[in-house]
């Protein structure tokens, strides 16, 4: 806590915050009212580290379903090349076409 102490002075307590990019320290106040503005700033510190870790946690699990999307993604694609080259497809020039002269399952040939 930034509690100070002075010559000839007791413990009084100080604030620390940024004006105009600067850091100005704020004089509270010793006593009574430095200890409840310390209490309140350690309550509000905390609060601060609570959402900066939850925030932290909820990035992870995004991070964690966008792996898995990805990965199902590239299977779903790998079983689609799997099952068009079964069928006598091939890829031109990113473009799934039948090869031609083949008869397919279905019956008729192409040319």
């Amino acid at each position: 806590m930034p509690w100070e102490m002075r010559a000839g002075c007791g413990p009084y307590y100080t604030r620390s915050r940024r004006v105009n990019g600067r850091v100005v320290r704020e004089y509270i106040g010793g006593g009574q009212i430095g200890h409840i503005a310390a209490e309140f700033d350690a309550i509000r510190r905390a609060e601060r580290i609570a959402e900066a870790d939850a925030r932290r946690q909820e990035i992870t699990e995004i991070e964690e379903l966008d792996r898995i999307a990805d990965d199902l993604g590239r299977a779903t694609d790998e079983a689609m090349r799997t099952v068009l080259e079964a069928a006598g497809f091939h890829q031109h020039r990113g473009e799934w076409r039948r090869k031609r002269g083949r008869i397919h399952s279905w019956g008729n040939a192409t040319k």
